[in-house]
């Protein structure tokens, strides 16, 4: 072969090879792409818009709070319609922005804080297994007094109870708390009418509602939910979380 084919030929397999790793290159490129979209959207997919048209459920949260009580809730009235209609903005709300470390060690980012909180239609208060940091919390007692203003409904779980207690806002009303704190509740705050946890799950009395917290917050969540929607939404939501596997439990 003559000295000019073979530089020829050495050109021409450079750039067929630089043609190659090109299209590798930009193959690859577009591989990334379509992971990084598709990632993308696996983290968003699920997140539900603030729609100002709805009602605003809010979900008070602090350190310590029994996650239970704020997971149950947000299950209820974060389910859409049968057809997958959105009902309500679901949203968490702290003091700070800062993440909150649940009783049970999971850490919760709040949605808003008490500065920028959007109106609520109904605002939900939990409770923790130490209630005194939060009855002793100016600024939380304060948020629940501003908000109950403009709240349709306020709903305590559990020992979220003392804080409605605290706040002075149900002065006159029949609450219930957890089973056991009764008799406490009723002597720290005389002006509420405290129920007989023993015997009361659950109490509605004019705009408020508790319940003795824990899996019983799903109580107060339905049947908010349902005096927002319909009996038959409510029976949707049930089955949706398969309620009726845990009313028939049989091994």
């Amino acid at each position: 072969m003559k000295k000019t084919e073979i530089i020829l030929t050495f050109v021409f397999a450079t750039i067929l090879i630089g043609c190659n790793t090109d299209t590798s290159k930009r193959t690859i490129e577009n591989a990334e792409s379509d992971y990084t979209e598709k990632k993308t959207d696996t983290l968003t997919k699920h997140l539900k818009p603030f729609k100002e048209e709805l009602p605003t459920i809010g979900l008070l949260m602090y350190n310590g709070v029994l996650q239970s009580e704020v997971v149950a809730t947000s299950d209820v009235f974060a389910k859409p319609t049968e057809d997958g209609t959105q009902l309500f903005n679901v949203v968490t709300i702290a003091e700070t922005e800062n993440p909150i470390t649940t009783e049970e060690g999971m850490r919760f980012l709040p949605d808003y804080t008490f500065e920028n909180c959007p109106k609520l239609t109904a605002l939900f208060v939990p409770s923790a297994y130490d209630m005194y940091a939060q009855v002793h919390n100016k600024e939380i007692v304060d948020f629940i007094k501003t908000k109950n203003k403009e709240t349709t409904y306020t709903v305590s779980n559990c020992a979220g109870a003392q804080l409605i207690g605290a706040s002075g806002i149900a002065d006159g009303y029949k609450i219930v708390t957890w089973i056991g704190g009764g008799l406490q509740l009723q002597k720290d705050y005389p002006n509420l009418k405290v129920q007989n946890d023993s015997l009361v799950t659950f109490v509605e009395d004019g705009k408020f509602s508790s319940s003795n917290g824990n899996l019983a917050s799903y109580i107060t969540a339905l049947n908010l939910l349902e005096k927002m929607t319909s009996l038959e939404h409510r029976k949707f939501v049930e089955s949706y979380l398969y309620l009726d596997r845990l009313q028939h439990w049989k091994n």
